[in-house]
């Protein structure tokens, strides 16, 4: 379906034009977050969040979608057709539609948007944006777009934020366990796309996976990138892959000479990932890598000087699989688990930390249900047997990136100052039933930087609400700051 903006709302926003007090000029919001006490993160969390996600908002849904199917339509038809569905739901005439006319007579969105830096790590109720009408009649603008502006902003924050935990996670690895940072941009990559709600949720939230990584599967977060943030170089990157209907096709009996085509004959060179449990994993990884082993460590190198066969075990307890199971009968492939395993036929080199470093030609990934928790148990796990970090790469899939909610990290869009009849007013919500999580701003706000925190000031003045980190963005239709990935990338790095 072509969506409409008009209706891109919850009902109840329709008619709060009318609600608000006789003389109503400007309505003054804020999007937030409020709380971490519910997202998937570790112990170490430093209560920040990854603001990601408003430019291409603003793009796509204020600049493309607004135009495309508000203001370049014949405005009898998109005023009968929004009366319709008002009459339908709430009532015939329960909803006036002057305030439609005016706007599509306007030829523009009269909202002002002020934002931090996209990349910027910002701290728990902080507000990220900043939204208000920019002419007086419009006032219902401002909030009408909650919903939506909601919709489009906090899981792309939330994606963001939670790969930013998996990159430093991997890093603090890799500096106890003495390898290269620069592996670490490969070492999360994004299996999610099919686990998430929709394409264009997919593909949204995997670019925020790539706010951190290079690493992904979703093909169309790329392009997003390319369209959105101005992204070039190298934005996304993947290997060769197969999957059970490929190695099923092959049979079980044939399941080595399968092995073989795909390391000899497809893909003599580069990196190769195969899925390695289609039936016995451990005969895979112990038998199968004796047989071609010679062949494995002939294959050539490709123009970045690689040439790896990835296994990929898909089941089972990822930290047992990767680090062994204690439980397994002692020296079996299981108790030694699938690194353990590999060095044993492949050797490989120690870093200067003393960790073991498999063989060049070899190494693993897990993409089955990963999340940070079973990640950090993982890394622990190598280190503990003297393995470094860099021994595994971890699928991302939608396992950590669809288990979150809005509330994960608490977003929210309030009101906190208005205009009535030239009359400023600083208004603030603080339920008496709530534990303050809800307690809101007041007034008009100003954000600074302080070193590597972001603080909030509230009941600014309007010279005061001009200061500080926040910078328009987007004002009466047009889109002011064009920011690129690679500046967001270096904010987070």
């Amino acid at each position: 379906m072509k969506l409409n903006p008009l209706t891109a709302i919850d009902f109840y926003k329709a008619d709060h034009r009318r609600q608000y007090p006789e003389g109503t000029e400007y309505v003054y919001s804020n999007f937030t977050p409020r709380s971490g006490k519910l997202a998937p993160v570790l112990e170490t969390y430093d209560e920040k969040v990854v603001f990601f996600g408003l430019q291409g908002f603003m793009k796509h849904f204020l600049v493309e979608t607004w135009n495309e199917a508000f203001f370049n339509q014949p405005k009898a038809e998109i005023v009968q057709a929004y009366k319709a569905r008002m009459d339908g739901a709430l009532g015939v005439d329960a909803v006036p539609t002057d305030h439609i006319d005016a706007l599509h007579d306007l030829g523009y969105l009269p909202i002002r948007i002020k934002a931090l830096p996209e990349g910027s790590r910002v701290n728990m109720r902080v507000p990220m944006l900043t939204v208000v009408n920019t002419k007086p009649e419009f006032f219902w603008l401002t909030n009408y777009l909650e919903t939506c502006l909601s919709a489009g902003l906090w899981k792309s924050c939330a994606t963001a934020t939670i790969a930013y935990e998996y990159k430093k996670l991997l890093r603090d690895a890799a500096v106890k366990t003495g390898v290269d940072l620069d592996g670490i941009a490969i070492q999360a990559h994004d299996f999610s796309f099919r686990g998430m709600s929709g394409i264009h949720d997919a593909i949204q939230h995997g670019a925020g996976h790539l706010t951190s990584f290079i690493g992904t599967d979703t093909v169309a977060a790329i392009d997003y990138l390319e369209d959105y943030y101005n992204a070039d170089g190298i934005i996304g990157v993947s290997v060769p892959a197969t999957e059970h209907s490929v190695m099923c096709m092959g049979t079980k009996e044939d399941e080595v000479e399968t092995f073989r085509r795909l390391i000899e004959d497809l893909y003599p060179k580069g990196i190769v990932s195969i899925v390695a449990d289609t039936w016995d994993f451990w005969q895979v990884i112990t038998e199968f890598t004796v047989t071609l082993k010679d062949k494995i460590l002939a294959r050539k190198t490709n123009e970045l000087g690689l040439a790896k066969v990835v296994f990929r075990p898909d089941s089972g307890d990822p930290v047992k699989i990767i680090c062994g199971d204690p439980d397994a009968p002692k020296d079996s492939p299981a108790y030694k688990g699938a690194v353990q395993c590999l060095w044993d036929v492949f050797g490989g080199t120690e870093t200067g930390a003393g960790y073991k470093v498999l063989h060049e030609r070899v190494g693993l990934i897990y993409g089955d249900s990963i999340t940070l928790e079973r990640a950090k148990r993982i890394l622990d796990g190598l280190a503990a047997k003297g393995f470094a970090s860099s021994n595994v790469v971890l699928g991302i899939g939608s396992y950590t990136y669809q288990y979150m909610t809005r509330d994960s990290f608490g977003f929210a869009m309030k009101a906190t100052w208005g205009q009535v009849n030239g009359e400023g007013r600083d208004i603030f919500k603080d339920p008496i039933t709530d534990s303050g999580l809800k307690k809101s701003a007041k007034g008009l706000l100003r954000v600074e930087k302080k070193g590597d925190d972001f603080v909030l000031y509230d009941q600014q003045t309007q010279e005061q609400e001009k200061q500080g980190a926040f910078e328009i963005v987007f004002e009466d239709g047009r889109l002011l700051v064009d920011e690129t990935l690679e500046n967001i990338r270096a904010r987070l790095a």
